[in-house]
């Protein structure tokens, strides 16, 4: 930063994320911006990690699905060091229980990498100035499933063998459980996510995040 007066008013920002042209984008936006700067990136969760405890950034913009340490293994070791960190959750993903997982470590802010260009810069404004952000699509999402019962790890355990092309049978051998037991897990599975059928139940898992790919 130039020796400005003006240098105790920058909020100095942490870009995370694996994606050159991206990390490129924000600095650019960034750049334009009188009271903000990059003063570092990184392009893993460790390294983010290392970044931080460098730098102190004000605000860390972070994103979920990197190799190695994932962005949320990164926020929760951030903030058993750093219980002031401000971090903003970066991804492509809009699943709800994903959203849930990052607030939960610790993540004060929302985005989605879409929506970057109309809403980076008021967010990293308002996580910086203490408050909370979503975006409104994701917070319609978190609030329509806030009361919603979560899938049991049992539950997560059928739905995955089920992703596997597994039957009852099958997955019953694979759990050391009868078909029955697996069929009233299936029922479960079905009424908790709303699904008509196993094949819906799988999509609506993976678009919420409790799945994966």
């Amino acid at each position: 930063m130039s020796g400005t007066t003006k240098e105790s008013n920058v909020i100095r920002v942490l870009v995370v994320d694996d994606h050159a042209l991206l990390r490129q984008g924000i600095a650019s936006l960034l750049g334009s911006e009188p009271d903000m700067q990059v003063v570092a990136e990184a392009i893993t969760g460790r390294e983010a990690i290392e970044q931080f405890r460098k730098h102190r950034p004000d605000v860390t913009l972070m994103d979920l699905q990197m190799p190695g340490m994932s962005g949320i293994d990164a926020i929760t070791a951030i903030y058993g060091e750093f219980p002031d960190a401000r971090i903003v959750v970066l991804t492509t993903y809009s699943g709800d229980v994903q959203v849930v997982r990052a607030m939960r470590a610790g993540a004060r802010g929302y985005l989605l990498k879409s929506l970057l260009r109309n809403d980076l810069l008021e967010t990293i404004r308002a996580i910086h100035a203490g408050k909370k952000r979503l975006t409104p699509e994701i917070a319609a999402e978190l609030a329509e499933h806030a009361i919603s019962d979560f899938l049991t790890p049992r539950e997560i355990a059928v739905l995955r063998l089920i992703a596997g092309g597994n039957a009852n049978k099958e997955i019953g051998a694979q759990l050391s459980v009868t078909e029955d037991t697996v069929k009233g897990h299936v029922k479960n599975i079905l009424a908790k996510l709303d699904a008509n059928d196993r094949a819906h139940a799988l999509t609506i898992a993976l678009r919420r995040g409790i799945l994966s790919l």
